[in-house]
């Protein structure tokens, strides 16, 4: 059973997070950022991983540690859950519309970490979210899971759907880098014989 469960306590958040890389899409999140939950609830079910997230962050200060937090317990899940990544895909992506947003994502389980991030997203708020926060979730997500993951915009002028677009890409993107190749089940993905 391919499973991440990650306390991580700070002075700013207290998060227990639990990650089933077969699941089914099923998800239990609450963060305390309504939109954040938004986005985690579509990532697990288009990613079909079953998530559960639960939060108690310093969002009377802003939502930055919040988010930033639990995208480094979701990259420390990951990277929990593929172990020594024996027999995994290794790499996915996604063209994604979201009504007038183009959005594409490219990610390599590589165990090397690194973001791309081209978003233009035309608001610094959708509702109360912070915008600029979407790439300090990558960031936390990348440098945890150990992973290359490219995010870019290809199309859209609306914030909301060009972020939920970026967030349900990257879970199609990783559903398949993630799923088991049963050509090479027994085989790390690598010459180098480690990820």
């Amino acid at each position: 059973m391919r499973k991440g469960e990650v306390i991580r306590k700070t002075a700013e958040t207290d998060i227990r997070l639990v990650l089933d890389l077969d699941g089914s899409g099923r998800s239990t999140i609450d963060t305390g950022v309504g939109f954040l939950d938004h986005m985690l609830t579509l990532f697990a079910s288009h990613g079909r991983f079953d998530l559960e997230v639960s939060c108690q962050g310093d969002t009377n200060v802003d939502d930055h540690h919040t988010t930033e937090d639990i995208g480094i317990a979701l990259g420390e899940a990951f990277a929990q859950a593929l172990g020594d990544k024996k027999g995994i895909v290794r790499y996915g992506h996604m063209i994604l519309p979201m009504d007038e947003a183009l959005i594409l994502t490219a990610v390599d389980f590589s165990g090397r970490d690194c973001l791309v991030y081209d978003l233009q997203i035309p608001t610094e708020k959708v509702g109360s979210f912070d915008t600029e926060l979407v790439e300090e979730f990558w960031l936390g997500f990348v440098r945890n899971a150990r992973c290359n993951l490219h995010v870019r915009q290809l199309a859209g002028t609306n914030s909301h759907h060009i972020i939920e677009g970026a967030f349900k890409s990257a879970a199609r993107s990783m559903r398949t880098a993630v799923s088991i190749d049963p050509a090479f089940k027994e085989e790390i993905p690598s010459t180098k014989g480690v990820l």
